[in-house]
């Protein structure tokens, strides 16, 4: 699911740029005991070129320049940017009457998905769906994900014929995680399961993934406004075929739909969406439980094929697992949650490969002027109209005095000398709460976090038990990521790495 993350602001035309000066550009100053103030150089638009370019770079030139509190100029916005993660949380547990997420989360609802909710409130629509991801339901919601893996993973593989296939690994990850997990949340084509249906499953799977992976491409020029007209006409068609692949009315005939669509679906009727809007709401739902897994899985598999102490760690410790279990895999239905949950090393590397690739902006819009306490004891105005934003990637999660070379894969890293999970880091000497920010934090924190992660873990521990993976190229360097992404929770590569697999005998 989806974690808590604000999209690049908005930049603007120059042209319409140049006949908004006059009248937009208003340098607010600073009041005693505000953050310090950084405009740049041009006009209205201050540092919105710089931010949109390469955020992680801009905002580490701004931290360096004025500490781990400052206030920037973006598109006609007054930024603060908080990079203390021990004052983190002051931000993040603040009633909404003060520091809010609604209205941007309407806007980029609205901007990107065309999508207007009546009455909408996101802590009722949080309270609704919560239940649906606990308990009895999460656990019903991970045995189908894992016979839903298996059918898009294996059956494909099994369609395609023995032998070596080659594929980029985004695509591998993000195609069948996000096909299982439609097919999980959404409903399958007919119970009980047979060849024909699940056959139709694959099929109807993958159109659902390749259409949503075209807008999925296409979603930083979107949050942008900066899409040309070939982008938009393409958006129109594959935005469309979406509302239809998710409408309503198509999705009730479907088999085995998850208690998270019944009660988002009957939550929507009951705050009164029409069914179109409906079908948009869903389009932004498959995108907000989908959108990241994929991307997390493909990192992860990525670190392990070019780090083989870290691939044999993890292989040691899912055949251990296997040695004390009384089923073979090709007999296992599901995995159990106990199992899923005693896999330290598994888990040290995924946390690993968050930390070093989850880039999501935390964001909250200033309702009333306020006074915010950092952990220090200093105590920064913040005005009321302004933004408020935090940036885990760069504090704490690249910062050189909590991760020793941060920049570096270590899949221990989160592993005590015994062996058990390390909570322990420290920062300035004190130890930190927040050490590490994938799923966001506080009333915004991920709902879907259990899930996602047992999803992914599932993907692994399929990938590497059926498949022989393995890069066509050793030698490649691990890619750099695709600068517009920043603020859309994982990163993506610039381009994707190519591998080879097949199915062991």
């Amino acid at each position: 699911m989806r974690t808590v993350l604000l999209l690049p602001f908005a930049t603007q035309s120059l042209n319409r740029v140049s006949s908004l000066i006059l009248s937009l550009w208003a340098w607010q100053g600073v009041r005693p005991g505000e953050p310090p103030l950084d405009v740049g150089s041009i006009p209205w638009l201050g540092h919105a070129l710089e931010f949109g370019k390469d955020a992680a770079s801009f905002l580490t030139r701004m931290k360096e320049k004025h500490g781990d509190i400052f206030t920037v100029l973006v598109g006609g916005r007054y930024v603060t940017v908080l990079l203390d993660p021990h004052s983190y949380d002051t931000v993040v547990w603040e009633p909404r009457t003060k520091l809010d997420f609604h209205a941007y989360a309407v806007f980029l609802m609205e901007r990107i998905f065309d999508l207007q909710l009546p009455h909408y409130s996101p802590s009722d629509e949080k309270a609704k769906m919560k239940p649906t991801l606990l308990h009895k339901d999460l656990q019903a919601l991970t045995e189908a994900m894992y016979t839903n893996l298996r059918t898009v993973l294996l059956g494909d593989a099994t369609e395609a014929g023995g032998g070596w296939h080659e594929m980029g690994l985004l695509d591998f990850s993000y195609n069948f995680l996000l096909r299982a997990g439609y097919l999980t949340l959404y409903g399958v084509e007919a119970l009980p399961r047979t060849r024909e249906s699940w056959a139709q499953d694959r099929t109807h799977s993958a159109d659902v993934f390749h259409t949503f992976r075209q807008l999925d491409l296409l979603l930083p020029k979107l949050a942008r406004g900066s899409l040309s007209v070939g982008d938009k006409d393409r958006v129109c068609r594959v935005k469309g075929h979406l509302w239809k692949l998710l409408s309503p009315a198509r999705l009730a005939a479907r088999a085995h739909r998850s208690k998270w669509l019944e009660s988002y679906l009957l939550y929507l009727e009951e705050i009164g969406v029409p069914e179109d809007m409906q079908a948009r709401a869903l389009v932004l739902q498959l995108w907000a439980t989908q959108g990241n897994m994929g991307p997390a899985a493909f990192w992860l598999l990525l670190f392990l094929l070019k780090n083989p102490e870290a691939l044999a760690a993890v292989r040691g410790e899912l055949e251990q697992l296997l040695s004390r279990t009384e089923q073979t895999v090709s007999q296992m239905t599901t995995l159990p949650q106990k199992l899923l949950d005693s896999m330290p090393v598994l888990d040290s590397v995924l946390s690993e490969s968050l930390r070093l690739t989850a880039a999501p902006f935390i964001t909250r819009e200033v309702m009333v002027d306020l006074a915010m306490p950092m952990a220090d004891g200093r105590e920064f105005s913040l005005r009321r109209g302004d933004r408020l934003l935090l940036f885990p990637f760069l504090s704490p999660q690249k910062d050189p005095e909590i991760y020793t070379d941060p920049e570096v894969f270590k899949y221990n890293r989160f592993l005590n000398s015994d062996g058990s999970e390390k909570k322990d880091f420290y920062k300035d000497g004190k130890r930190l709460k927040h050490y590490s920010m994938p799923w966001g934090a506080g009333h915004n924190q991920c709902l879907g976090k259990a899930y996602a992660i047992s999803s992914i873990k599932q993907f692994v521990f399929l990938v590497l038990l059926h498949f022989d993976l393995e890069l066509i190229n050793p030698d490649a360097e691990i890619p750099e990521f695709d600068l517009s992404r920043y603020g859309f929770g994982l990163m993506q590569p610039e381009h994707d790495v190519p591998v080879r697999y097949r199915v062991r005998p």
